[in-house]
């Protein structure tokens, strides 16, 4: 019922030293990618067209929808989100910052610029308690457990736990112009879409994201990233068949070595410095991965590897 402890520096740092002095063609592959936001727009709308051809559906059918195909349109726009964060769309923050909200607007939950803030701390502070947002609290961690019905509920609530996290981080405000206004947009957004469109829709919209980043098979990406299965490594790439429909998501171990390597260009820099991830563990299946940690008694939220400092 505790994290795994290390002394060692965070390896990702040493190994984006080491491929850029061996492999200098790799920094060709950094930088901005527009054509994202021809992804953010086209999803966006796609889920509003859907939410528009879902509205006379019972919420039983919606929610089978929402589980076989919103979810994935929902989590591709969060992962979108994830590269407005690292200013990979466009070359300005505020840019960015604006399309972030954009893949904010059908999916129902004001989030984008909030994310924002501690995702970054994430990055810093990675794996490190305090400092890291991602990283449980005690007393969520003791209150899951090991118990294969609290993992299960942990897994389906995680964007509940997600939201509630960064509360842990009292010494960060995520409270400025910015997230104010993505929660406004948002917020008035949802109530067009309830007023014209209809309950239903915003149900398909919001159910959409909400499985998406939870009891789902793209929910093992949460998992995957992060928690350990192998001695001494913190973190883990999927290299399976999801990555189609997430932007080359599961390229973790590729993205936290270099940051600004937009997603396109992911699986280029696993090619070119092969080496540095063969012999990592990795994953292929994300349904796997989730059902180890369900029902591995020696899984649970604490199975992280924490950076003493």
């Amino acid at each position: 019922m505790d994290f795994y402890f290390t002394d060692k520096t965070n390896i990702h740092l040493q190994r984006k030293k080491e491929i850029v002095e061996k492999y200098p063609e790799v920094k060709k592959l950094m930088g901005p990618n527009p054509n994202s936001a021809f992804f953010i727009i086209g999803l966006g709308l796609l889920q509003f067209a859907l939410s528009y051809l879902f509205r006379d559906l019972s919420w039983w059918m919606i929610l089978i929808l929402a589980y076989i195909l919103g979810a994935f349109i929902s989590h591709a726009l969060y992962v979108l989100i994830h590269e407005c964060c690292h200013n990979m769309v466009f070359k300005t923050s505020n840019a960015n910052k604006i399309m972030g909200i954009v893949c904010d607007l059908s999916l129902g939950f004001p989030s984008a610029l909030t994310f924002r803030e501690y995702h970054m701390m994430h990055h810093r502070n990675l794996n490190e308690d305090p400092g890291d947002p991602d990283v449980v609290s005690k007393f969520e961690g003791r209150l899951i457990g090991n118990s294969i019905f609290k993992k299960i509920l942990w897994v389906t609530f995680f964007m509940v736990s997600q939201g509630l996290r960064p509360l842990k981080m009292k010494k960060v405000s995520a409270i400025n112009a910015w997230t104010i206004s993505n929660f406004l947009i948002v917020v008035i957004i949802n109530i067009l879409v309830f007023k014209f469109i209809g309950p239903m829709a915003l149900f398909y919209l919001m159910i959409s994201t909400f499985i998406g980043l939870g009891l789902h098979p793209l929910g093992g990406r949460w998992v995957q990233e992060h928690y350990i299965t192998k001695e001494d490594q913190e973190t883990y790439s999927y290299y399976g068949p999801l990555n189609k429909v997430c932007f080359n998501m599961g390229y973790h171990n590729e993205h936290h070595d270099l940051l600004n390597v937009p997603w396109n260009n992911l699986p280029k820099l696993k090619k070119i410095a092969p080496e540095y991830y063969n012999n990592l563990k990795s994953y292929n299946s994300w349904v796997k991965v989730l059902l180890n940690f369900i029902f591995n008694p020696k899984m649970g939220p604490f199975s992280k590897l924490i950076h003493i400092k």
